[in-house]
Formats: structure tokens, sequence, C-alpha cells
């Protein structure tokens, strides 16, 4: 298995130009117009991410859809009764991390997760469709379960609710918005020489260090 690992190319994406030099002062601001570049690029699944929490000493993972990045932050939406919203209820403090190979960068983003307004969460949960939200309306994320028919059944009673209740809302539905400490990007180079910025809130503003690779 090392041999083949070590034998499989890495680094093939095309990377594009990146001047460190000429980034704008809110990191905000390169992220979106990294994304928008991943979009027209076609890279699959721009907006999917890692989001790490922790629990106790120990992290967890797993890939969460971006809904939306604004100066309040990088949002995602999930349950409360879910492990990750419970870890986020614990101890807010999360990291995401954005990968596209294809064109060669990588994000980093570290911060506090702060719900939003119950309204955004509501939004969010109405424009999913119809197979997400009656999934959600289970209300099981993560129990374990003995028999496929226990789920089926609880799809036909969750989808019976929305049938009735078409605007239906999940109490424990939250919307999140990462309020970030720093922001690293990281572009790629074949020789290793890779560029990287790194910014750090600064009160109100953001100061931008250029880190070796």
């Amino acid at each position: 298995m090392r041999a083949l690992l070590r034998g499989l190319p890495v680094l093939v994406g095309c990377a594009p130009e990146f001047d460190p030099v000429r980034a704008p002062d809110d990191p905000v601001k390169l992220f979106t117009a990294w994304l928008l570049h991943a979009v027209d690029s076609g890279v699959t699944e721009p907006h999917a991410m890692t989001v790490s929490t922790v629990s106790g000493s120990r992290p967890s993972a797993r890939i969460l859809i971006l809904k939306d990045v604004d100066s309040a932050g990088w949002h995602f939406a999930v349950s409360s009764a879910s492990r990750k919203g419970a870890e986020l209820a614990r101890n807010p403090a999360v990291a995401l991390t954005f990968y596209w190979p294809a064109v060669g960068r990588q994000v980093r983003v570290e911060g506090i997760a702060q719900a939003d307004p119950p309204q955004v969460a509501a939004d969010d949960f109405l424009a999913r469709s119809e197979g997400a939200r009656t999934m959600a309306l289970t209300g099981r994320q993560s129990e374990p379960y003995c028999d496929a028919a226990e789920i089926s059944a609880a799809l036909a009673k969750a989808r019976l609710e929305l049938e009735r209740s078409p605007a239906l809302v999940p109490a424990d539905w939250v919307s999140y918005a990462v309020r970030a400490d720093t922001v690293e990007f990281w572009q790629a180079d074949p020789d290793r020489r890779h560029r990287r910025l790194r910014y750090e809130r600064d009160g109100a503003d953001w100061s931008a260090t250029r880190l070796w690779p």
C-alpha cells in the first residue's frame, strides 16, 4: 500500500496565478474570488467543506455544504440534536477546510460558530429539497438502528407531517455563521514552493502575513 500511495500523482491541478502581495485587505473578498474561480473552473462541489468540531479533547470532522459567506462569516446549517450540533453547543470553536485540487487551492477558516437569527435557519430549511426536509424531520440522525424498516416508517411519518404542514420547520434546525479569527489561503506549486497567506483578526481589521511553504 505504501508503494501504491507513493506512486499516485499529486498537485496535478491547473494552479492559477496568485500574488499574496496584491491580495485584498479582507479575507472574505479573497475567499469569494477563489470560490467563484472554482465554480467557473468546473470544480466538483466547490461549496463542500470539512467542518471540524471538538468534543472534550477529541476532534471530529465531516463534510457539510457552505450556505453563504458574507461579512458575518461562513454559514452552514445543522440539527442541534445531531452530534455536530451537540458539540457546537458545548464548544463553538470550529474549523472549516475547503480543498479544490483541480485548481490547486485550499482555504482554512478557524473561528467561533454563532447562531444566525431563527428566520435564517427557517429560510434555509424551507429551501431544501423535499427529501432532505423529510429526512431531517425524522430527528434521528446518528442514532443506531436494527432494521431498514425503521427508517422507512420514520420517513413515512415525516412525509405525512410535511404534507399536512408544508412550511414546517423543526425546532432543532440551526443556521450558524463562523466568525473567523484566522483564514489561511494556500496555492499549490508542483515544486512545493507553495504560496500561503494567513489573515488574522485584529479588532475590526485584519492583518495579513505571508508564510513559508
